[in-house]
């Protein structure tokens, strides 16, 4: 998921940079250190949001620079097992498709994007199932679930799989379906349903009424011995 996370750091100002303003000079520092980097506790920093530099610094003997603790806004994507994310997809292989979710391409394995016979054709971008006829293109918008999380560090990004193979799960127009076919069921189990009452409903009228009749019968010989 996305957040915004506030950090702490001291950043070295050069002394090539002193004529520009302290805290646009702390910001480019920190975009160079942080943006595309990977932390196990924050996940992908994406940009440096804002930051609120102490003016009040420190020299280092032998060093020209000066020394600011800084407080700064960043933003973060952190993929969490299980979550549910939208992605567009990137590249289709042989071996499957990448979705882009975030900063970041996801693995979404031919074994995983639904229960069929799927042929991954890359030439044309598409991947094909055998029985249904569903399609993946490059392009298409995505709903999965994450099943693997494995953060790289520092620069490199990481692995994360994702999976399609869960109700309610894929491209747009699958998911369209889906809803359309799970309502018309709903729909059908609510008429049984309601056949299922009437028909109890008269069975008990029927039955009330024979219980009526019996009772009068019964009524009318007990007034016939008592004459």
């Amino acid at each position: 998921m996305f957040s915004v996370s506030t950090l702490e750091d001291i950043v070295r100002i050069p002394p090539n940079l002193f004529g520009t303003s302290l805290n646009k000079a702390a910001i480019n520092i920190l975009k160079s250190k942080y943006e595309s980097m990977v932390k196990p506790d924050l996940g992908y920093i994406i940009i440096i949001l804002d930051a609120k530099v102490n003016s009040m610094g420190k020299i280092i003997p032998g060093d020209g620079g000066t020394f600011h603790r800084v407080t700064f806004d960043a933003l973060t994507f952190y993929p969490k097992l299980q979550e549910i994310i939208y992605g567009e997809l990137v590249d289709i292989t042989d071996f499957g498709a990448f979705v882009r979710i975030g900063p970041t391409d996801a693995l979404l394995h031919l074994s995983q994007v639904m229960d069929d016979y799927l042929k991954s054709n890359i030439a044309s971008g598409v991947i094909l199932a055998n029985q249904s006829g569903r399609t993946l293109k490059i392009g298409s918008t995505i709903r999965t679930r994450i099943t693997a999380v494995s953060l790289g560090k520092a620069q490199a990004m990481g692995k994360i799989g994702i999976t399609c193979r869960q109700p309610f799960l894929g491209a747009d127009e699958w998911i369209e379906e889906d809803l359309k076919k799970a309502s018309a069921v709903d729909e059908k189990e609510e008429k049984v349903e309601v056949k299922k009452d009437k028909k109890e409903e008269k069975v008990e009228v029927k039955k009330d009424k024979k219980e009526e009749k019996v009772e009068v019968k019964k009524e009318e010989k007990v007034e016939v011995k008592e004459k």
